[in-house]
């Protein structure tokens, strides 16, 4: 059961940094500014299912994908490593449009004039981004074979969205309540562990490799 529990909590938070609720508040704020709080409510709920199907598609798919492809697990946590390392920069230097965001500024431009955003950019790629697909598709290959740990990982997903879900719902009150000197500060934490996360993939794939040349 404690061992369940432990790893529970250790997908959760590898999940929860590359989700990053915390830098979603300011954008799902800058993006709902002038509208109803019944329209906000909608964006919101759509936006949280639609990316748990996404990524639960990626979860279930991801790993038959890369066998397809024949793109192996060391190549992926390479890849995922990259990525982790240029979001975790972007927050680090307070980046205004970051990575993760996938969008140039036209794209910007026109999300804030489109009537329905809960597809783009918020389901896409704000909670279901490159990252997150990567980390779940790592997280499921390394699980294969063992349905209580794939189990675990899919309920720390649904969680996470939970957590978002909730940070998007009280965005504004945490918005005023950590300002956005506050706001600024935290997202350079998870900067920094997203970073640190982003070494450890890298460093993994490194020994891999030099392990599979010997």
């Amino acid at each position: 059961m404690l061992e369940h529990l432990h790893a529970f909590f250790g997908y959760f938070s590898k999940l929860f940094v590359t989700l990053d609720g915390i830098g979603l508040a300011p954008v799902f704020i800058a993006l709902t500014a002038h509208a109803k709080q019944k329209w906000r409510n909608i964006m919101m709920n759509k936006s949280v299912v639609i990316a748990f199907f996404i990524l639960l598609f990626f979860a279930y798919t991801g790993s038959v994908v890369l066998d397809l492809l024949g793109i192996s697990l060391t190549a992926l946590k390479f890849a995922g490593g990259i990525l982790l390392l240029i979001m975790a920069i972007d927050l680090v230097l307070g980046n205004p449009e970051p990575a993760m965001n996938n969008e140039n500024k036209e794209e910007r431009k026109e999300s804030l004039k489109r009537t329905d955003i809960s597809v783009f950019p918020l389901a896409i790629p704000l909670l279901s981004g490159p990252a997150t697909i990567t980390m779940l598709t790592i997280c499921m290959k390394n699980a294969a074979g063992d349905p209580i740990d794939r189990s675990l990982i899919i309920a720390a997903l649904a969680l996470n969205l939970v957590v978002c879900w909730l940070i998007m719902k009280f965005a504004s009150k945490v918005s005023q309540l950590l300002g956005k000197t506050g706001v600024s500060v935290i997202n350079r934490i998870v900067g920094i562990l997203l970073a640190a996360m982003s070494c450890e993939f890298l460093m993994t794939g490194l020994i891999e490799v030099l392990k599979s040349a010997r």
